[in-house]
């Protein structure tokens, strides 16, 4: 078993779902989601958790879920500043969001010494999935995605975008990224390249719901392409984004190997405020099937 870093992305504010839905209680005793990812990542073996947020949450997250987690395991805070960019460039006039996923990754290159997986705060991930994850970085090198069928991540209340995993025989060719809405029997994904055109994959498709393992030396991928992104970007870095499927990509194609490990994990998220009684009730049935106890940290 190795050192492993669980890096919980932490940064955004839910607009859809009407605020900080990171700390929405959705436990029978006040627990967040993020505190169920937290449980099932030191069950199998991680050894620290860097939350990324806003300056500004600091004391939100140290005095709720931190204070419950900090005597099981090593926890960090990393800050995901607009103004953390690559030297020589400046921030556009105009600019206050974050520049995405794969910059609030790179905001926790500090506090990140050796193999790592990344998650969102919002999103539930699935006990089992977790195990993969752990032993895919226990025992492999290089990049993983858990990928989750994009049939079962799909919102009633309208279209989401989803990572499209493309891959043979579980080495992945392409991700997708894509606006997705159910189709009757299959999904109709728009991609949000506006130079492809829109496909349909059956329900089974393989998606990234940004569960995913890294080598440490991943972080030069991201600070690499941080660097282009600016030098190539520069007409539109008022809403430019570095997204993570995005730099996976194009690692693709440039010839690095990046594996999908398919998961039976039940992957649940609070985009909508709606869906937040289907997950509390999701998870009273997964403590009734002992998955997790009722009292998380007791």
């Amino acid at each position: 078993m190795k050192n492993k870093t669980l890096v919980i992305l932490a940064a955004g504010m839910g607009s859809r779902f009407g605020g900080m839905k990171q700390i929405e209680p959705v436990g029978p005793n006040g627990e967040f989601i993020m505190d169920y990812s937290i449980y099932s990542a030191i069950k199998y073996g991680f050894t620290k958790v860097v939350f990324v947020i806003k300056e500004e949450n600091y004391d939100v997250f140290k005095n709720s879920v931190g204070e419950r987690i900090e005597k099981l395991i090593k926890t960090e805070y990393a800050f995901q500043r607009l103004e953390d960019i690559p030297v020589g460039f400046e921030i556009p006039e105009g600019r206050v969001k974050p520049w995405g996923t794969a910059h609030a990754i790179y905001a926790a290159r500090d506090y990140i010494l050796d193999k790592f997986a990344v998650i969102t705060a919002d999103d539930f991930y699935g006990d089992n999935a977790f195990k993969q994850v752990a032993d895919y970085l226990d025992n492999k090198d290089g990049s993983v995605i858990i990928g989750y069928e994009i049939g079962s991540t799909l919102s009633p209340n309208g279209a989401v975008k989803r990572g499209v995993i493309v891959n043979n025989a579980g080495i992945v060719k392409e991700i997708i990224e894509c606006n997705c809405i159910l189709n009757e029997d299959d999904v109709k994904c728009t991609p949000l390249d506006e130079t492809k055109q829109e496909f349909y994959v059956p329900l089974n498709q393989p998606v990234s719901m940004l569960l995913n393992g890294f080598d440490k030396d991943f972080l030069s991928v991201i600070g690499d392409n941080m660097e282009n992104a600016f030098k190539n970007h520069q007409d539109n870095l008022l809403d430019y984004e570095m997204l993570l499927p995005d730099i996976m990509d194009d690692e693709i194609k440039r010839g690095k190997r990046i594996e999908v490990i398919p998961t039976t994990s039940t992957w649940m998220g609070m985009t909508y405020k709606e869906e937040c009684e289907k997950l509390k009730e999701f998870i009273l049935k997964e403590i009734e099937k002992e998955v997790y106890p009722s009292k998380l940290w007791e």
